[in-house]
């Protein structure tokens, strides 16, 4: 291979001297080089994240719709999924975020999955049809499998989970209706209404 190199960049050879090969390729651990990455991008997740974490009832006034304007479908997936890693937010927090950001509008899947999962967490009462909704209609597996447990989680919803799986099982794919089931503890032979 370093043969092949030399031989392909003859016009570099003085370059490639100068390459530490043996910290390269035979030193255990890191790279000897740290490769800088510029991470603007993600810091704005992580900065919008801790706002919301952070901030107190009388804070809330101080979010706008402008706070999500600037930021790529890519950087809301990320802000939400940074807010599913924190403890879940107080209820008017979640309501106050929907005022600004309207996210109940959002068609894009993987930012609606996360936020009805916020949602669900902050136990949002109006929030439970709609996860439900997504989770039986989409078909996607990584969708659905989390949004029934996340409903199922929440005691109150428990028996909601459970009869709209029964209901809709037989249009899933066997897959997920097997792990769903197991998921929501129902029985193989449960009846599914039919």
């Amino acid at each position: 291979m370093m043969n092949y190199l030399f031989t392909y960049f003859k016009d570099k050879v003085d370059i490639l001297n100068k390459v530490d090969w043996n910290g390269w390729m035979h030193t255990p651990g890191m790279p000897p080089v740290k490769p800088q990455y510029d991470t603007t991008m993600a810091d704005a997740c992580i900065a919008l994240c801790q706002k919301w974490v952070k901030a107190k009832e009388e804070d809330l006034a101080g979010f706008s719709g402008a706070d999500v304007k600037a930021l790529s479908s890519h950087q809301v997936i990320e802000f939400l999924s940074l807010l599913l890693q924190e403890e879940p937010l107080p209820l008017a927090h979640v309501k106050r975020m929907q005022e600004v950001y309207d996210l109940n509008a959002v068609k894009n899947s993987e930012i609606r999955f996360r936020w009805l999962r916020l949602c669900v967490r902050s136990h949002w009462e109006e929030a439970v049809a709609m996860a439900m909704q997504m989770a039986t209609e989409q078909g996607r597996m990584k969708f659905t499998r989390p949004l029934f447990r996340e409903v199922y989680t929440w005691e109150k919803h428990r028996e909601l989970a459970v009869q709209t799986f029964l209901e809709t099982r037989s249009a899933m794919h066997p897959v997920t209706a097997m792990l769903v089931a197991k998921d929501l503890k129902v029985d193989q032979t449960q009846s599914t209404g039919l």
